[in-house]
């Protein structure tokens, strides 16, 4: 009994070594990444801070998101707005474009109303095309539980 246990391990370790083997031999130009073999998929991009490159950055990666080939008419996108990220929906700062052509293309834009309290901000001081959640934390809490991927750039 205890030689067969022992053999059936080696066995085991020998297939695993070999698979192992074969995997590490891959040829890097044949990884083409990840399919996309779902219907659909949904992600949450969170932005809490005021700094203009994380700002630039999150959409920027926005974009090479919804330009995925892969994910191409299969992307549900929300962007929330919390903390410090209230300066990207502010009517002072030169992001209107960039959003209106964001949401343009499906994405919803959130903010939070606790953010808003917090900071004595009010609904004049935002572009009225932008939608309100109660918590950015909750919303993203909610969302992860539904399932959606959560982006923090």
């Amino acid at each position: 009994m205890k030689t067969s246990k022992i053999l059936f391990f080696l066995a085991v370790m020998f297939l695993s070594g070999s698979a192992f083997a074969q995997t590490s031999k891959m040829n890097p130009a044949d990884f083409h990444g990840a399919t996309a073999d779902k219907k659909s998929y949904k992600v949450v991009y969170q932005l809490n801070t005021d700094d203009e490159k994380v700002i630039k950055a999150t959409m920027r990666n926005i974009n090479n998101a919804l330009d995925d080939p892969r994910l191409k008419g299969k992307l549900e996108v929300e962007l929330v707005v919390h903390g410090g990220g209230v300066a990207v929906f502010k009517k002072d700062q030169p992001y209107e474009a960039q959003l209106k052509e964001l949401q343009g293309k499906g994405v919803i834009l959130a903010e939070c109303e606790n953010t808003m309290r917090e900071r004595k901000i009010s609904r004049d001081e935002l572009f009225d095309f932008i939608s309100y959640v109660p918590s950015g934390n909750g919303e993203i809490i909610i969302r992860q539980q539904q399932g959606w991927a959560i982006v923090h750039p």
